[in-house]
């Protein structure tokens, strides 16, 4: 009969010690995340006034993707290169709000709405945009993906 206890107990502590391991993530450190997460959003916005290539060489993953609300589909690498030319590609102005940012384990969402004026390749764009952002802790917290849309006028 002891027998059986122990492996009456073993199962029910299965499901209890498999989501430990697949979201091993304690109160503090989701919002030690947050608060990351808060900061580096804030920071790319310095980098694109200050058109420094530093933080998307930092913190964009190599496998990079974006979507603008132009239609236009960006990699790490494209990226890279148009911040090489400021001549044709400048950030003018940018402003974040209404930023909210979750975790979820080792990733973090990011929406917040954008508004903007900047020259890109060299065409004059301005506008208000709602963006998603999605960041994966690989060792530092990396920017894998983002997506914004124009906001209703």
């Amino acid at each position: 009969m002891r027998s059986k206890s122990v492996v009456l107990i073993a199962v029910l502590l299965t499901p209890v010690s498999f989501v430990s391991m697949a979201f091993p993530q304690t109160q503090k450190s989701g919002s030690d995340a947050v608060a990351e997460v808060t900061r580096l959003q804030q920071e790319s916005v310095k980098a694109d006034l200050a058109n420094d290539p530093s933080f998307v060489k930092q913190y964009y993953a190599g496998d990079y993707t974006s979507g603008s609300s132009w239609g236009i589909s960006d990699t790490k690498a494209s990226v890279l290169k148009d911040m090489s030319d400021p001549q044709a590609n400048k950030t003018n102005k940018e402003e974040i709000s209404d930023l909210k940012v979750r975790a979820y384990g080792n990733t973090v969402i990011a929406n917040f709405k954008e508004t903007y004026d900047s020259l890109y390749h060299g065409e004059h764009r301005a506008r208000s945009v709602m963006c998603t952002d999605t960041w994966v802790k690989k060792g530092t917290w990396k920017l894998v993906a983002d997506h914004c849309s124009q906001l209703a006028k």
